[in-house]
């Protein structure tokens, strides 16, 4: 009877120990699968009866958020009355959250779909590059957006002269260049680095701090640059959108209507959502040393800005926006009368 009861107890503690077993052959078993110059993308390999979950979950987000992006450049092309600055911003936000997302989500799903993870130097190379470059540009075109807020509001008499079409493109063209200069700056010189025996990689893409701890080169002035380029292209853009809406809040409070209040809120407060989102995990990741890098959290927050924030801003922006909602539905009424 003893017996019975302690075979009994065993039984979850063996359940558990056969689950880890078998997780670590798959993790083996994808290792097994690559060569010496591939990287290993383990990101959510440790649990495959999670995956197929994981697939719809990655694909329904990632179609969702293409559309909603398509959806909002097409109605700000369609519709005269959104050719204004904030609206030009919003359609190149709208874009390179389109790019963002074509860039890591169909590796992942089909990493997931195959088990094949492997992905080359190259590659992997590659899909930093844009990754960065694109991260760098949405920081930048935040900014922007703040600093349009800013005029429009704290400056509206002046909106049209400083706001000028010149001034809009000069500013998107600016950010464009910047992204892609300091991402180029740093994956050449991580395209220097010799990587150790391991290539595993604990992430579900070719993220900077992960690759950076394979590395067996000396990394310190690799370490140096990314935090200048961080501080450059992090705190600068943030600063510039504190200061923007500090000016803003203080004007806002000396409107006496409640209904100008409202309307004001109403016009920055999805501006302010994504901002918040976007800086808070970022910073979470990314404004740490490598050595205290957590492949746990970096994950998590990875999940936010490379998915969920490019899902939600569609609905950010588009819900919270009575012009925008008028141009969804102009358009979807121009495509009905089209197929009549």
């Amino acid at each position: 009877m003893s017996s019975q009861r302690v075979s009994g107890r065993a039984n979850p503690i063996s359940f558990l120990e056969v689950s880890e077993t078998e997780a670590g052959q798959h993790v083996q078993e994808i290792r097994n699968q690559t060569s010496v110059s591939d990287f290993l993308l383990l990101g959510f390999s440790a649990h495959p009866e999670q995956q197929p979950l994981l697939f719809g979950l990655f694909l329904g987000m990632y179609l969702v958020s293409v559309l909603g992006n398509l959806l909002i450049i097409m109605a700000i092309g369609s519709d005269q009355h959104l050719h204004t600055p904030m609206y030009f911003f919003l359609a190149n936000l709208s874009f390179v959250e389109t790019c963002f997302t074509c860039t890591i989500v169909p590796k992942v799903l089909a990493n997931i779909l195959t088990q094949r993870h492997a992905i080359s130097h190259t590659g992997c190379l590659v899909q930093m590059y844009f990754f960065m470059a694109l991260t760098l540009l949405d920081d930048f075109l935040l900014a922007v957006m703040a600093y349009d807020r800013y005029v429009a509001i704290c400056l509206p008499l002046h909106y049209t002269t400083i706001m000028c079409p010149q001034r809009c493109l000069l500013l998107v063209a600016a950010s464009w260049l910047c992204s892609h200069l300091l991402a180029s700056s740093l994956t050449l010189l991580m395209s220097q680095f010799s990587f150790c025996a391991s290539h595993a990689i604990p992430h579900f893409f070719c993220d900077l701090l992960p690759l950076l701890k394979l590395a067996c080169s000396d990394t310190q002035i690799f370490q140096v640059m990314m935090f200048a380029e961080a501080a450059l292209s992090g705190v600068v853009p943030l600063t510039c959108v504190l200061l923007s809406y500090a000016h803003i809040i203080h004007t806002i409070l000396r409107v006496p209507s409640a209904g100008g209040k409202h309307k004001v809120f109403s016009t920055c407060g999805s501006h302010l959502s994504v901002v918040t989102l976007f800086y808070g995990t970022l910073f979470l990741v990314y404004f740490q040393p490598s050595s205290t890098y957590s492949a746990e959290i970096g994950m998590v927050a990875s999940v936010v800005y490379t998915m969920v924030i490019p899902l939600l801003n569609p609905f950010i922006y588009s819900l919270r926006n009575r012009d925008m909602k008028g141009a969804l539905l102009g358009l979807f009424d121009s495509e009905r009368c089209s197929t009549q």
